[in-house]
């Protein structure tokens, strides 16, 4: 019994020094990756007016404009998944918008 409990005991170390180089390896862009996804969460409490006029904004893509006028999207974070509407476009949509 005092053998099986010393295998899981080298078993369990293994598995802790493996967590930390993972932790001490990619923590940075997992910190990252963590902030961009709460910022991406941010932008559904952001509302667009149904009347904006997507048009006038001469800084979005011509593509994003007109898909922007046809789909008429609620807030940013519905904007960000239309297809074509680039995430350079949703920043500038932010601006406008003052966030």
């Amino acid at each position: 019994f005092s053998n099986l409990l010393d295998d899981h005991k080298v078993e369990f170390v293994k598995e802790c020094m493996e967590e930390a180089e993972i932790i001490i390896k990619y923590g940075g862009y997992i910190e990252k990756e963590q902030e961009i996804a709460n910022k991406l969460n941010e932008l559904e409490d952001i509302y667009l007016s149904p009347d904006f006029n997507y048009e006038n904004l001469q800084s979005l893509s011509f593509e994003a404009r007109e898909k922007l006028s046809k789909i008429k999207p609620k807030t940013i974070g519905q904007a960000s998944r239309i297809s074509g509407v680039s995430p350079s476009d949703i920043s500038v949509l932010a601006v406008y918008i003052g966030r």
